[in-house]
């Protein structure tokens, strides 16, 4: 499955993968998915938002309402990013199915494996779009208002794929009495502890807000210095204390996207937007950075003679997945407990956390810790692991 999914969607200049979601690489991906679930004779499920669940469901077994359990991951990619950021997840889930039924299990409750769509944001700006959609965290009307960086609006792009969007709250979650995620690890937790497979405890809070600086155009050779309302300057001292402020606390403030206009090599900009990813440890820290971070950058705004305004596109605030559920599956393995850690990266089990639904997650160790990236990596040992921890935690779950 890892070889037959690899090539899809990957540059050839930097190893990195471009799997935006509802453009053909994505869609490869999609139709990838729905091979693997008739190969295994899964039910195949979708909604109105893009998002697919295969399921397992086995002869003669009665079904009771909410006890179905529910895995997967995502399909889609950050621009060029790395393999395993959630295909890692769908392709584990896939082969737990198989080692469960090489173990003669029966499950008595039905088990899903999920693809959701766009949970990177990063054609939409809006990460978690599918799960977001699913549980209601995000309207319907705020999704059709969303557009890519071309202008082209969600549901143009949902259609241009062949699909039929009716965006809302979704039937596929009926019935779900809990759900698991499977995830490589995206820093270096695990590695620190020699250990391959973790359990998550809790997701820091997060948030990505838009940073608009406005100044003057003017020419870049005949403006004194003195005499200029560069924008450019101001966003560059606001990412400066960003950085600052994020290193005085231990949390997490990333300028990663910026435009500037006209974007022209001999003119002083009008306007930079740019765009700031805020994560810490508890949503009144990421308030008050966030606070910090804007009056650094107005009070500069100030002396350069621009202007900031800042907007709030996506904040999801800390999510603690269900403690009892976590110990429940940490412990009692060969080789000893898997350890409990928090993780600062977004997932869909944060929403459907959110949401009400018991979940939880696993980690598989990245020896590099770096994510977001060609140079994710994760040994194929540990994701055999990770299969197996899978399956042991599906058994626990549906027998």
């Amino acid at each position: 499955m890892w070889q037959d999914l690899g090539p899809v969607g990957r540059a050839a200049s930097s190893g990195g993968y471009f799997r935006q979601p509802f453009d053909s690489a994505e869609r490869e991906c999609h139709a990838w998915f729905l091979q693997e679930c008739a190969a295994r004779g899964l039910e195949v499920e979708a909604d109105g938002n893009g998002n697919t669940v295969g399921w397992w469901r086995a002869p003669g077994v009665a079904e009771q309402p909410g006890n179905a359990v529910l895995t997967g991951s995502h399909l889609d990619s950050v621009l060029d990013g790395g393999a395993y950021d959630g295909p890692l997840g769908v392709v584990s889930s896939f082969a737990a199915i198989d080692v469960l039924r090489d173990r003669g299990f029966v499950p008595s409750r039905p088990i899903g494996v999920g693809a959701f769509v766009e949970e990177e944001g990063s054609r939409f700006g809006l990460a978690c779009l599918g799960s977001r959609l699913m549980t209601g965290a995000t309207t319907p009307e705020q999704a059709q208002e969303l557009r890519d960086r071309n202008g082209v609006p969600l549901l143009d792009a949902m259609a241009a794929a062949g699909l039929e969007p009716s965006l809302g709250s979704s039937a596929l979650l009926n019935g779900v009495g809990v759900f698991v995620e499977l995830h490589v690890e995206q820093g270096r937790d695990l590695v620190d502890r020699g250990a391959a497979i973790g359990v998550a405890s809790e997701i820091w809070p997060h948030g990505r807000f838009r940073f608009d600086f406005t100044g003057e155009a003017n020419h870049a050779g005949t403006t004194r210095m003195e005499d200029r309302h560069d924008p450019m300057l101001t966003y560059a001292m606001t990412a400066l204390a960003a950085n600052k402020q994020a290193r005085l606390s231990g949390e997490r403030a990333t300028f990663g996207r910026i435009e500037a206009v006209p974007n022209g090599t001999n003119a002083v900009p009008s306007r930079v937007t740019a765009w700031l990813d805020a994560r810490c440890a508890t949503d009144a820290s990421l308030e008050r950075m966030l606070a910090e971070i804007e009056g650094l950058g107005q009070e500069r705004a100030g002396r350069d003679g621009t202007s900031l305004s800042v907007t709030a596109e996506s904040v999801s605030r800390a999510v603690g997945f269900d403690a009892d559920l976590a110990r429940r599956l940490a412990v009692d393995h060969t080789g000893g407990d898997w350890p409990i850690i928090a993780t600062q990266a977004g997932h869909d089990a944060g929403v459907l956390s959110a949401a009400g639904i018991p979940t939880a997650m696993l980690f598989v160790r990245n020896p590099t810790g770096i994510s977001h990236s060609p140079a994710e990596s994760a040994e194929i040992a540990d994701c055999l692991v990770g299969v197996e921890a899978l399956a042991d935690t599906l058994e626990r779950l549906a027998e």
